[in-house]
């Protein structure tokens, strides 16, 4: 993998994916605090803003009209420079309309970036170099994660919310900067469509993709939730669980890549659907911290097996067709968020363990469909 190392396509995606990982992790480190101290949020509010941030995710398909003017590579620089921009304004706009605002700033720049980046991926490394680049950008970020956290914590406790705010959104904005001066592309590359795309035959990779949103919004809205309200973690136990994660995803991630190499796309997306039956069920059931500790960290792990929804892609996709269908893909993946963690919460309220239960159920449909994967 050595060239791969010294591709400038692969340094290019590590800078802008560690300043993508950095931007998003310290705009979630900081939002509710930030929000109820200084700018006085309401719950509804704050839920209304939360929405508000995966609206640019349902959007990212408008990415195939951008690409029409402006390069992929440039769209991935000015994408960071515009998370960059927003984290950096945040501070300095505390009201209510001014974080709706920057917050939609700071979420195009990330979910437009994390679309290039998939495609880009795809684009310049080969089906068997591929898995091994999702999985070291995924464990570069996972080290990132733990940085910017540390990071925080120390500044924090010297520099007034506007200030920190100031400082990691200038150093994204420096960072993007710098993109916008590189050339990483190669004139090889086969040229990609400027314009939206459907085929029949990709329904497999629709339709996966669909479930992984679904199941993302299960485990974001309420596996946490679950642990605060049921078990009573605080917010320092919490963030353990969360330097846990990130130090498993960091040793484990290129491991994933390998197997999905190894064992190709079926295997490992078996593997991940059905330990997710098992997973979601102990949710609705389990009664020990510790337990349920654990299978916060194991959902976790199994959520970067998703990057073999986008190898499998690449294995029979049309390689012209990879920049249209990433961007599609990005908005399937985000439309469960629209909908998804409203019904649940009120299912939430009738019965805790059925949003759980129905997360079990998604898996095993998913379990289903994934044996249909043929490359």
């Amino acid at each position: 993998m050595d060239k791969t190392l010294k591709n400038p396509m692969y340094r290019f995606l590590m800078v802008l994916t560690i300043c993508s990982t950095v931007g998003l992790q310290a705009w979630l480190i900081l939002f509710n605090n930030f929000a109820a101290e200084q700018v006085g949020l309401s719950g509804k509010q704050v839920g209304v803003i939360q929405s508000v941030r995966e609206i640019p995710g349902f959007l990212t398909l408008l990415a195939v009209f951008v690409m029409m003017i402006i390069k992929e590579h440039r769209l991935s620089a000015i994408s960071v420079l515009f998370l960059g921009v927003g984290l950096a304004l945040t501070g300095l706009i505390p009201s209510y309309a001014g974080l709706m605002i920057t917050t939609l700033i700071m979420s195009f720049g990330f979910h437009y970036y994390e679309t290039t980046n998939q495609s880009l991926t795809l684009q310049y490394f080969d089906k068997e170099k591929s898995p091994w680049v999702f999985g070291k950008l995924r464990s570069i970020a996972a080290a990132a994660n733990i940085g910017i956290g540390i990071f925080i914590y120390c500044l924090i406790a010297i520099l007034n919310f506007a200030q920190t705010y100031l400082i990691v959104g200038g150093l994204i904005i420096a960072a993007g900067i710098w993109a916008l001066t590189r050339n990483p592309t190669d004139r090889n590359i086969i040229p990609q469509h400027k314009k939206m795309i459907f085929r029949k035959r990709y329904w497999l990779y629709y339709f996966l993709t669909f479930m992984a949103g679904a199941r993302r919004q299960i485990f974001m809205a309420f596996a946490v939730f679950l642990l605060v309200k049921k078990f009573q973690f605080t917010v320092q136990e919490v963030t353990i669980l969360f330097v846990v994660n990130n130090l498993v995803n960091y040793f484990l991630s290129p491991l994933i890549g390998r197997s999905i190499i190894r064992f190709g796309e079926r295997w490992v997306l078996s593997l991940e659907y059905f330990s997710l039956i098992f997973i979601f069920l102990a949710y609705a059931v389990v009664e020990s911290r510790m337990f349920v500790a654990i299978l916060y960290i194991l959902d976790h792990i199994f959520f970067n097996f998703a990057i073999a929804i986008r190898t499998y892609f690449q294995k029979i996709g049309d390689p012209q067709d990879i920049a249209p269908s990433m961007a599609v893909g990005f908005t399937i993946n985000h439309i469960a968020a629209v909908f998804l963690p409203a019904i649940g919460g009120l299912l939430w309220m009738v019965d805790y363990r059925i949003p759980f239960i129905a997360g079990a159920f998604l898996s095993l449909i998913s379990l289903a469909a994934v044996q249909k994967i043929r490359v």
